[in-house]
């Protein structure tokens, strides 16, 4: 079994800094330099959609947190120690409240980044947080972390070994986001711009939230969609337990969810929508659909902070694309209320929002079409999964010499 030397980072990295610290919003600009945070840096790469831009001249201000690629970013709060590199498309681009490594030459970019992914990383850091009110990960405890150091093409082989899994979860995330918009765009095609199959015969008339067809009556969502329905989840024994951070932005997909003792919080089941009630968590577009709960009866409980949406006289994937629909995340945000920072949906202005109910052939259409994509993003999901989780073991099992590089390749092979 190979043994590799253990080296601190500080002793491998050109320099280990932070990003800038300070007061940003008033600093952002429609187009400029892009300005990474920490919710912009995923495990092992850079949501590139999410990135704030600055001006140039602030930019140059800024020369301490200047990236370049190559740079290795983690993050300080939130998710401690997550690491991305920073990508080639990034030739020019800034930070605020991120450790930056800058790697020398016997240390790769992105075997340091899926070292600190790893459960090894991932071990260290929880480990050595600074802070009391705020834990946080910060630049001596960045310096000072241990790190097994293979010869430098062992270093690149594992790294390109790992790289391949995330390109298989890369490609599987493109085609759940092709599946979402599927279902969204056909859900606005059909019930909010009106252009179904056979529209050419309905009249429009006007109504106050715009024209809709005069066959099809308007009706208060509540007398369509159960909220917050009435689901018995047993005190006793662990069950699914599903938090707000486990909620995505963009998707339907939830993460994994955690096995908890109690009912205490919102009640829901399979094939549920649910809706993040309180701010800055609805606002940022947290929303899911629950998937594949494997205790009896597909049951489990989450945070007191959701709002759960069931079908009734609309289906499933109708509601899911309700809920992410601009009108109603606007009813849902115009009605938040509460003290400031902790501001609140009640589920009765919810019920109140006023929708044009489609004939149920139509409905029917519809779910038949968007559920079987919604369904497809929830199989490509757990694929992605198993594939994190393989990745993830395979780290430590390379880096302990258990398993050799040239079996992991070959194992690569077969999993592709």
């Amino acid at each position: 079994m190979t043994q590799w030397p253990v080296i601190r980072m500080s002793d491998v990295c050109h320099e280990i800094t932070v990003g800038h610290v300070g007061k940003m919003s008033d600093q952002y600009v429609s187009s400029g330099v892009p300005f990474l945070r920490s919710q912009d840096v995923c495990p092992g790469r850079i949501e590139l959609s999410t990135v704030k831009f600055i001006p140039p001249s602030f930019h140059q201000k800024l020369r301490k947190s200047k990236l370049s690629p190559g740079d290795v970013v983690m993050v300080r709060t939130g998710y401690p120690g997550t690491a991305a590199v920073v990508p080639p498309s990034l030739l020019e681009a800034n930070c605020a409240d991120l450790v930056i490594a800058r790697p020398g030459p016997k240390l790769d970019p992105h075997f340091l980044a899926y070292t600190m992914n790893s459960p090894l990383g991932r071990g260290f850091v929880r480990g050595s947080l600074v802070g009391v009110a705020q834990q946080h990960f910060n630049v001596k405890v960045a310096a000072g972390m241990k790190l097994p150091l293979p010869p430098l093409p062992i270093q690149r082989r594992i790294a390109s070994i790992l790289g391949a899994y995330d390109d298989l979860i890369e490609v599987n995330r493109r085609r759940i986001a092709v599946l979402e918009e599927m279902a969204r765009r056909l859900f606005d095609e059909w019930f909010v711009n009106f252009r179904f199959p056979g529209h050419e015969g309905h009249a429009l008339v006007e109504t106050e939230h715009g024209s809709v067809p005069t066959t099809w009556p308007t009706v208060d969502a509540g007398s369509v969609i159960a909220f917050d329905p009435s689901t018995p989840v047993p005190r006793d024994g662990e069950k699914p337990f599903i938090p707000m951070t486990q909620l995505a932005t963009m998707s339907s997909i939830i993460g994994s969810p955690e096995q908890r003792t109690g009912n205490s919080g919102s009640k829901f089941q399979n094939d549920d929508t649910l809706l993040a009630r309180i701010t800055p968590c609805l606002e940022n577009g947290k929303t899911g659909l629950v998937r594949r709960l494997s205790s009896p009866g597909g049951i489990g409980f989450g945070s007191t902070e959701f709002i759960v949406m069931r079908q009734k006289l609309v289906g499933r994937a109708f509601i899911y694309c309700l809920a992410r629909s601009p009108r109603f995340r606007g009813h849902a945000i115009k009605s938040m209320s509460g003290a400031t920072g902790r501001q609140r949906v009640r589920v009765e202005s919810l019920k109140q929002f006023q929708l044009a109910l489609p004939p149920s052939t139509l409905l029917s259409k519809f779910e038949n079409a968007a559920w079987e994509w919604l369904e497809m993003v929830g199989v490509l999901a757990e694929a992605n999964q198993r594939l994190s989780d393989s990745r993830d073991l395979l780290l430590p099992r390379l880096i302990s010499g258990e398993l050799s590089v040239a079996t992991a390749e070959r194992e690569l092979e077969d999993a592709a």
